[in-house]
């Protein structure tokens, strides 16, 4: 075995996941991305150490995932000798293993028709999946967790990993909040839309149509208006509502888009009342004006 130690100097905490086929690694995948993870799937061990350098090189690489399964002969050679090497250096190395009974993997394959990557022409699955087992038995004895996904669904998976390893500021489900004017075309992203149309139009105020939400005589003009009030506080109550629990299931963001004749002044002015409302919660909040520009 090459002493490759020297080669392992980086100071960027780094997570290595593997697992039995169909226990979950794509979604932790995303999982780590989405929360803020530099990641890259199915990196031969031969690489590591070039990658490792990369992070270390890369002062925007906070935190990197390296998902590895064991395809390839030298799978376990390989991952002996890198984790040996990080180690010695004393590099920040985690070690996740994704493990799943055999009933469940059956049953995953056989609802996904997938083909086992283990398992040869017409072989019964359960010889693949013990297959796969014997070749990953060296880094499941070395893993820093076992995680067991028999019994997650992929939301619950999703959640378990973001609280277990996603950084302190990474743990809640971003909001955006955006403003836009219907003549321009809703917001294809958007998973809440609220049209504001109704409510009077500063526009017709001819000393008001030049500005923008955001300024005050705008602002008081359109917070005046009762209906905008009321309009305000149901807005907020189906947030208050639907937010956490969107957070709980694991959504990776969520968007909100206020909407009115030309993005400029009632849905700014609304926009901005609703972000003031969830960023007092302490909730991952950013609001945008897509049309405000626009005249």
């Amino acid at each position: 075995m090459t002493d490759n130690s020297a080669q392992f100097q980086s100071s960027t905490p780094i997570l290595i996941v593997s697992g039995v086929s169909g226990s979950g690694k794509t979604t932790v995948l995303r999982a780590l991305e989405d929360s803020g993870y530099f990641c890259v799937d199915n990196l031969p061990g031969t690489l590591v150490p070039a990658f490792l350098e990369l992070c270390d090189s890369n002062q925007e690489i906070p935190r990197a995932a390296l998902v590895m399964d064991g395809r390839g002969e030298p799978f376990a050679e390989d991952l002996e000798e890198m984790i040996t090497g990080a180690r010695a250096a004393g590099h920040k190395l985690s070690l996740l293993f994704l493990n799943c009974d055999n009933e469940v993997l059956i049953r995953r394959f056989s609802e996904t028709r997938r083909r086992h990557p283990f398992c040869q022409e017409d072989e019964p699955l359960l010889e693949g999946i013990q297959r796969e087992r014997r070749i990953l038995h060296k880094f499941k004895v070395r893993a820093s967790i076992v995680l067991d996904t028999s019994r997650m669904n992929v939301h619950q998976l999703r959640r378990t990993i973001v609280e277990q390893f996603a950084p302190p500021t990474v743990g809640r489900m971003p909001i955006i909040i955006t403003s836009f004017g219907f003549k321009y075309g809703v917001p294809h992203e958007a998973e809440y839309v609220f049209d504001g149309r109704f409510i009077k139009n500063p526009h017709f105020v001819p000393e008001l149509r030049p500005q923008t939400g955001l300024d005050a005589p705008v602002r008081d003009f359109i917070l005046e208006n009762e209906d905008a009030i009321q309009f305000i506080d149901h807005i907020r109550g189906l947030l208050d509502f639907v937010v956490p629990r969107h957070d709980k299931e694991g959504k990776a963001q969520l968007t909100i888009a206020i909407g009115c004749t030309g993005g400029r002044h009632r849905s700014v002015c609304i926009a901005e009342q609703i972000g003031e409302h969830l960023g007092s919660q302490d909730m991952s909040v950013s609001v945008l004006h897509r049309d405000i520009e626009r005249k």
